[in-house]
């Protein structure tokens, strides 16, 4: 009763913000944000009669349900994008993401070298930070860009692409970061050398299936005709991807995303796909990434603003200024002009759930505790998860804002997205097309 309760006002106060913010011009995720903001600071004061709501974000069902709205996040990305599109700009976006990871990397642990105290701990604790600001938040970035209608623009393949790149790359950090903790640095080099093989296979097995499983998939479809069987044999697809992912130590954010982009008009048909697509966005749009977004809105706390107001500020601009220049560069020098690499930067950016995951994971190994005489009472110390979480709330914020108003001009306010689409079937039209002419016998 109390989960149903809390979704209900957590689906009218997210919808009630992104709907107002959509009419002053603004994408509905800063509502949604900005109403768990809300709903947060509201639980917290209503903790002592109500421990339900004041300790929602340690629920372990409603953790579930944000697990799902990342899920269905990244389904619908891979939906929207096409496997050619993301090979035709896979070098342009892995340059992208390793500038947009090892800048801001050495900003973090250059900022928490200076202010964190000496002691045992400084190293891990140093690269943590620079770990949490390297990382881009792949639901986050899709978001933004759906929302802005850009998500199949050469920018919005780049920029997301980017994003899983590093996500994946954020995962040998987060070994070595393990490593560092439990003191095993040997161990933690090991662990990446497991963990990259591991990235190869799943990849690997993924495109394996992709290209010889789902066209025998498709074949099934048409033999089936039970209803809504089209959208169970995505959803079990995708779901079978994000057990392989998790299986190899992967987050299962890949499975989804993986799975999605073979779903497309080349191994469904138009209305199937039209109705999957439609039927996805709805569930994803429309109940779960609300839901998801507000529990970033909610972990947020206030103390990292007033005990250490230098540090928090630095960090914020460590992470636009590591996203913009380190990936900006990159894709300008892949012939992007200056406002699109602009809004690459901009669009890697946006940080979310992950960094919140790292964070708890560097917690519970004790990270910021106590070590030989170290005072974990320390400011800086004491106040490094909200500040991270602070971070990743106003790096969504800022991108969300910012790409609308760099997208807009420099396409005049056209939706590109929509063009892109029309191009999109029209490239698939042809393609058609040639297969039929290949298959014609000369007279």
């Amino acid at each position: 009763m109390d989960l149903f309760y809390v979704l209900l006002v957590l689906l009218v106060v997210t919808r009630t913000f992104g709907i107002a913010v959509e009419r002053l011009g603004q994408p509905a995720l800063i509502g949604e944000l900005v109403g768990g903001i809300a709903l947060g600071a509201i639980g917290a004061q209503m903790a002592p009669t109500h421990p339900f709501i004041g300790d929602l974000t340690h629920n372990g069902i409603f953790i579930a349900i944000t697990n799902l709205g990342m899920f269905f996040l990244m389904l619908l990305a891979g939906i929207e994008m096409q496997p050619h599109k993301i090979m035709k700009y896979s070098m342009t976006a892995f340059l992208v993401a390793l500038g947009g990871l090892f800048l801001p990397l050495m900003l973090g642990y250059g900022l928490g070298w200076l202010f964190l105290p000496e002691g045992p701990l400084k190293i891990p604790q140093s690269f943590f930070i620079g770990t949490a600001l390297a990382i881009t938040a792949v639901p986050a970035s899709v978001r933004v860009l759906m929302d802005l209608g850009k998500l199949n623009t050469p920018v919005g393949q780049v920029i997301v692409t980017a994003a899983v790149f590093d996500d994946v790359l954020s995962l040998l950090l987060l070994a070595f970061l393990t490593g560092l903790i439990s003191g095993e640095g040997g161990g933690g080099i090991q662990d990446m050398a497991e963990l990259g093989l591991d990235i190869v296979s799943f990849f690997a097995i993924s495109i394996l299936v992709g290209i010889y499983g789902f066209p025998k998939g498709a074949i099934l479809l048409n033999h089936i005709k039970e209803k809504e069987f089209d959208f169970s044999l995505i959803l079990i697809t995708a779901f079978a991807a994000a057990v392989l992912a998790e299986a190899m130590g992967l987050h299962f954010i890949l499975g989804p995303f993986v799975a999605g982009m073979f779903v497309g008009r080349r191994v469904l048909d138009k209305a199937t796909y039209i109705t999957v697509k439609s039927k996805i966005s709805a569930t994803t749009l429309g109940f779960l990434a609300p839901v998801f977004f507000a529990s970033v809105g909610l972990n947020l706390k206030l103390t990292a603003f007033y005990e250490v107001p230098l540090f928090l500020a630095l960090l914020i601009a460590a992470a636009f200024i590591g996203k913009i220049v380190g990936a900006g560069v990159m894709a300008r020098m892949s012939r992007f002009d200056n406002r699109e690499s602009l809004a690459v930067g901009m669009g890697m950016s946006a940080r979310g759930a992950v960094e919140l995951v790292i964070a708890d994971i560097a917690l519970k190994a004790g990270l910021f505790a106590a070590v030989n005489g170290t005072d974990a009472s320390d400011p800086v110390v004491a106040n490094i998860f909200s500040a991270v979480v602070v971070m990743a709330i106003v790096t969504t914020i800022v991108t969300s804002v910012a790409l609308r108003h760099i997208l807009s001009a420099a396409h005049g306010g056209k939706d590109e997205g929509d063009e892109w689409h029309e191009n999109e079937d029209e490239d698939e039209d042809e393609d058609e097309d040639e297969d039929e002419d290949e298959n014609v016998t000369p007279s």
